[in-house]
């Protein structure tokens, strides 16, 4: 039984200011435009032969994910929910044990800890999926005998933003390999070496191993990890779809990746080449790779003009951004920021980051635009008493019974219909109309139509923050 866990906790820093720490890269569609990330990692699913997979991600991306699952009709997937991060090793140990719990009520015990975990990050591109499928396959028997198998990529360049694998001897009657040593991300001078070598490989950070092999291998190098996990999942509690792990208990748990934790350690890891047209699209320029250049060398998405340009990349998400006499520029326009870098810079961009983090700022935390179960909204303007945003409710989904202590709101219908709850009152408002909520009034918004509902939300008060919200009644399980 081949039981797929799909990683799906990370910010991606590196590429900000597309990517957020409350709408990150596996949540947005930078490789094919009709498909996020993680709904692109989980189609490249079809075709195995596997058990429903297991989704873990942060708690405040839970509606995202269930959202993107959801919109891939057909698909079944078990959500998780970390209160923390904590990086990949314990997400892979509560993989594990959740494997082990569900295929015991399935199936027989020896079955259940013959699972195979195959532990694919959310946030990975791959253009060829049937190769991927075969490199899958040929790790199947390595995976059966023992082997804590991850995926190698050949190199094309001396990259610095990739653990590396010395591949060791060839593994007898497979494609597999014994793995020398793990080589964390190395300087130019090293990356240069590696590649001049010919025995080195990327390494992907993806793993195919037993449920119950790595458990042992973890018990020997990380006890404190699967005692944190196991303490987490024995708390955890059902939550509408999702699995809510226990808080505390996880949040006791360290934090360490699967490649520090126990591949390192481990005297049973194994390599299989991955020939899949493989990104981790982990920098602009990896993002630039995977959706092609022109002739002189540029990456243009969205509204781009460009005069005497070459090899920069250039993405306009809500506006005209023009560029005149420059190369080997990243530019990437939002609605809230723009960022200006030197493609030899790039690997940096995180440092712009932890800057805005250092300043309390919020550009590297959410977008303008902001998603929430029931659909979107877009914070147009705002001052000291006053904010107005354009909102969006998907049709059938319904805001929450609320009220607020510190602010007034108007509503004013563009399109669709909008049934408006205040007090004790029930009402359908159409285009054009309008409706005054004041400071303290128990209100609720739904969509009851078949088209997304659109209106301008006008609030006025002495304090404005997403927080001032009491909640009565909700359909998503907030507080």
């Amino acid at each position: 039984m081949l039981f797929p866990v799909i990683m799906a906790g990370g910010h991606g820093a590196r590429l900000w200011p597309l990517s957020r720490q409350q709408h990150p890269k596996q949540f947005l569609p930078l490789v094919d435009e009709s498909l996020s990330m993680l709904q692109a990692t989980l189609m490249r699913l079809d075709g195995l032969n596997t058990a429903s997979p297991l989704l873990i991600c942060n708690e405040q991306h839970r509606f995202l994910a269930a959202e993107q699952v959801r919109q891939l009709s057909g698909l079944q997937a078990q959500i998780m929910l970390e209160p923390v991060g904590r990086n990949t090793a314990p997400a892979i140990a509560l993989a594990a044990l959740f494997a082990a719990e569900q295929l015991v009520g399935e199936q027989t015990c020896e079955q259940a800890e013959d699972a195979l975990l195959l532990a694919l990050p959310a946030d990975h591109a791959m253009s060829d999926v049937p190769a991927f499928q075969a490199a899958v396959q040929a790790a199947l028997p390595l995976a059966r005998a023992g082997k804590l198998v991850t995926f190698g990529i050949a190199p094309t360049r001396a990259e610095t933003g990739y653990g590396y694998l010395h591949r060791g001897s060839s593994i007898e009657g497979t494609d597999g390999f014994e793995v020398a040593q793990f080589v964390e991300k190395p300087d130019q001078a090293r990356a240069e070496a590696y590649l001049a070598t010919g025995d080195y490989d990327w390494n992907s950070g993806i793993f195919l191993f037993s449920a119950t092999r790595y458990l042992q291998e973890l018990a020997r190098f990380q006890p404190e990890v699967l005692a944190a996990c196991r303490a987490a999942l024995a708390g955890s509690t059902r939550d509408l779809d999702f699995i809510r792990l226990d808080a505390e208990a996880f949040a006791r748990c360290p934090a360490i990746s699967v490649d520090y934790g126990v591949m390192e350690h481990t005297d049973a890891a194994a390599m299989v080449p991955l020939k899949a047209g493989w990104s981790d699209v982990g920098s602009w320029s990896a993002l630039a790779e995977q959706l092609g250049q022109d002739e002189r060398g540029n990456t243009l998405c969205g509204d781009v003009l460009t005069e005497q340009v070459d090899h920069c990349l250039i993405h306009a998400d809500s506006r005209l951004v023009t560029a005149l006499g420059v190369t080997n520029l990243v530019i990437v326009e939002t609605k809230d920021a723009v960022l200006v870098a030197h493609k030899d810079k790039e690997q940096d961009v995180k440092r712009l980051v932890e800057q805005l983090e250092a300043q309390g700022r919020r550009e590297h935390i959410i977008h303008r635009e902001c998603y929430r179960p029931w659909g979107k909204f877009d914070a147009i303007d705002s001052g000291s008493r006053y904010q107005v945003k354009r909102i969006t409710v998907n049709p059938g989904a319904r805001l929450s019974l609320q009220m607020h202590h510190h602010r007034a709101e108007h509503w004013v219908v563009v399109s669709g219909t909008a049934r408006v709850t205040q007090g004790e009152q029930v009402r359908l408002l159409s285009e054009n109309q309008s409706v005054y909520i004041p400071l303290g009034q128990r209100h609720a918004l739904e969509n009851p139509g078949r088209i997304p509902l659109e209106l301008i939300e006008v609030q006025s008060g002495t304090y404005l923050g997403e927080d001032d919200i009491v909640r009565f009644e909700d359909s998503y399980g907030r507080g």
